[in-house]
């Protein structure tokens, strides 16, 4: 089998195309990166806080109801 030389001028354009991908690729992923970090303060630590506030809620709550007799 004959092996084929890709002429030079080919190659500059793939490289200079391989490298437009790679700052693509790059600027996706640091999207992505930000959107996970919007993603757990914004979502994920509320619920993790209403585990602490809901049940003092709670307490509060009946412990209230239970002085007022109801």
């Amino acid at each position: 089998m004959e092996s084929q030389s890709i002429p030079p001028v080919q190659i500059d354009e793939l490289e200079k195309k391989i490298d437009l991908i790679y700052t693509s690729v790059e600027k996706t992923r640091s999207y992505m990166k930000w959107t996970m970090i919007a993603t757990i303060v914004f979502f994920v630590l509320p619920l993790i806080a209403l585990l602490f506030i809901v049940p003092s809620f709670i307490s509060s709550y009946s412990q209230t109801i239970n002085e007022l007799g109801l």
